[in-house]
């Protein structure tokens, strides 16, 4: 369900309130592909975690562009109980690192990506998608 305020998908992971500043003019192809009928995401992170606030908020504003709706857009929301993490799903996906986004059509994953690549995580997903 939906924020009234923002219409970012509910979420206790105030690193996904989009980036203002983030362009989908300039990644068109990236748009595109998130956009692609049927895709789901899953996104693990935590507001206490450098990479999440770093990489979070600019692929929140690539899924709010490619207009992917809420209810295909699912955030878990890790948290640090005696240096581990801890959080919905992180056994069943096999969480280790976040920033982690897994992106599943008919419940099947078909791209992941894990805390840090050379690309940000819209573009590295775009490209496995694309693959």
């Amino acid at each position: 369900m939906a924020n009234a305020e923002t219409d970012a998908p509910e979420s206790t992971l105030s690193t996904l309130q989009p980036d203002p500043t983030w362009s989908a003019e300039a990644h068109e192809e990236t748009v595109d592909a998130l956009a692609a009928d049927g895709l789901t995401f899953r996104i693990w992170g935590g507001d206490w975690c450098g990479d999440c606030r770093q990489q979070l908020p600019a692929f929140a504003a690539a899924l709010e562009a490619a207009g992917v709706p809420n209810e295909r857009i699912h955030a878990h929301a890790v948290e640090r109980v005696d240096g581990e993490k801890v959080g919905e799903g992180i056994e069943e996906y096999g969480i280790e690192l976040i920033p982690t986004v897994i992106v599943e059509r008919d419940g099947e994953e078909i791209a992941r990506f894990v805390e840090s690549e050379d690309r940000p995580i819209a573009v590295y997903l775009a490209d496995a998608l694309s693959e």
